[in-house]
């Protein structure tokens, strides 16, 4: 679950972390009186959950409430990463002396939460490990014992922390952590968290993401669920329990598991066209989970293929396949349709699809290759 920049900063705040202050606003008026609250200079954000904000031109720094009114309609109405922005977050400017990055994510290798610290912030940790790895400091932490501060001390070290500036980040480092923990969070990220003229540290940006397996003991965190995604098809899906995200391309996948509908994600791409979506529907899915996830499909007005790739171990094939049969003959499927079943109950489920006239392929590549030729 991912959260909004204002969200994942009141968390931050919760927990100790020095935020930039901001308002949301869902008009241009609303980003003046905003602008004049927060003191005249802000930074004027669309409030949408994508990435790229910054280069597709919704990030813009007005000097007045004026300028931001002007920014915001200039925001507001723009179409970033498939979303429309409805809102912009009006952030109080910061005099910026020099920017780091700072996170906490899972390594999954290591099977820990791992603190990532860096003199070089504003940019990708993709970038800045690519330029200059030896500026980034890591830092594996032991859920039993916590953020131990020697170890905070080593990565600021490895990241090139100025001395003078170790004791404050470390402070805020043991935030994030504590943060992370205490959210059930897969990531905790803050680029750039800048150093003011001031000399003090603040976070100008964040990114958290939750763990929503883990919501069930993380009551207070439920009514945001509600609150972070601007899509309407991927809040229908939410609501009914389905594991969906939309994205730009054609072509809709359902699979069951993460790894097979990523896998199939790739096939579909290698045979040149682009996904519509990702759709898990687990383990042990039953018929009616399998027509709510054609339907879901169905509701993205972009998709002109299906590709339904099964492997069945606790899930049947049998079930699937009347799944999809109950979907057929409840409404309309006005796009190709090519599935791919293996595993328990094969054979009976594609009996029952070939005896309705559906397209079947044995192998992935086999699926990938005749909805791309199909949809054309």
């Amino acid at each position: 679950m991912k959260l909004y920049e204002y969200q994942a900063k009141e968390l931050l705040k919760k927990h100790g972390v020095p935020v930039s202050e901001g308002r949301i606003a869902s008009t241009p008026g609303e980003a003046e009186t905003a602008a004049s609250e927060l003191g005249g200079a802000v930074v004027v954000k669309a409030h949408v959950l994508a990435g790229g904000r910054g280069k597709a031109g919704g990030i813009q720094l007005a000097r007045s409430p004026d300028e931001a009114r002007e920014k915001a309609s200039l925001i507001l109405g723009m179409n970033i990463g498939g979303m429309t922005v409805g809102e912009v977050y009006v952030v109080r400017a910061v005099d910026i002396e020099r920017e780091y990055y700072a996170s906490v994510t899972v390594d999954r290798a290591a099977r820990r939460a791992v603190l990532l610290v860096s003199s070089e912030g504003g940019v990708e940790i993709e970038d800045i490990a690519a330029r200059s790895p030896e500026k980034i400091g890591r830092a594996e932490i032991n859920p039993l014992l916590g953020p131990q501060p020697f170890l905070l001390r080593r990565a600021c070290f490895d990241g090139a922390i100025p001395p003078d500036e170790t004791g404050e980040m470390t402070k805020i480092l043991g935030s994030l952590c504590a943060c992370f923990f205490g959210t059930d969070a897969s990531l905790v990220e803050v680029n750039p968290l800048c150093k003011t003229k001031e000399g003090k540290l603040c976070a100008v940006d964040a990114k958290i993401v939750i763990d929503e397996n883990a919501l069930f003991r993380r009551p207070e965190l439920k009514d945001l669920s509600d609150k972070t995604t601007d899509d309407e098809i991927e809040r229908e899906a939410r609501r009914r329990g389905i594991a969906y995200v939309r994205l730009n391309g054609e072509i809709g996948i359902i699979g069951n598991g993460a790894g097979l509908v990523m896998a199939t994600l790739d096939m579909v791409s290698a045979e040149g066209a682009k996904p519509a979506n990702f759709l898990d529907i687990g383990g042990g899915a039953r018929a009616d989970l399998v027509r709510n996830a054609v339907e879901i499909i169905l509701s993205d007005p972009r998709v002109k293929g299906i590709l339904i790739n099964v492997f069945g171990g606790i899930t049947r094939c049998d079930e699937v396949a009347r799944g999809i049969i109950d979907a057929a003959s409840s409404f309309q499927i006005p796009v190709p349709v090519v599935i791919r079943l293996k595993g328990t109950r094969e054979n009976e489920g594609r009996e029952i699809l070939k005896k309705a006239g559906f397209e079947l392929a044995s192998t992935v590549q086999e699926a990938a290759r005749k909805i791309v030729s199909l949809s054309k």
